[in-house]
């Protein structure tokens, strides 16, 4: 049994972002792949939440962050359903982008 997953409004936009920018770079079918499998970390994190870990030196908020690829997906583990607060690429400044979450 599976337990369900949302993305916040910027967790949203984040993924729309990565899809889009990675079908204007690489094409239709790699970016299918990339969200195929972004979709596939959703459902695994909202299985098992304790996936990841903490960052404390990024932000004090209870997130956790699990990578795929370069991607940070930033969520919840403690909401039911598993709420991604953020999807993030590893070289942008993660610090500052939570920040303004807080």
């Amino acid at each position: 049994m599976s337990r369900r997953f949302t993305l916040s409004d910027p967790a949203s936009q984040d993924f729309d972002e990565i899809v889009s920018y990675v079908l204007e770079q690489s094409g239709l079918q790699r970016a299918q792949h990339v969200a195929d499998h972004l979709y596939e970390a959703f459902q695994k994190l909202a299985e098992m939440p304790g996936l990841g870990h903490k960052r404390e030196d990024l932000t004090s908020l209870p997130v956790r962050f699990y990578e795929v690829w370069s991607y940070l997906v930033i969520y919840k583990p403690e909401t039911r359903p598993l709420e991604v607060v953020r999807i993030l690429h590893g070289a942008r400044d993660v610090e500052a982008l939570l920040g303004e979450a807080e």
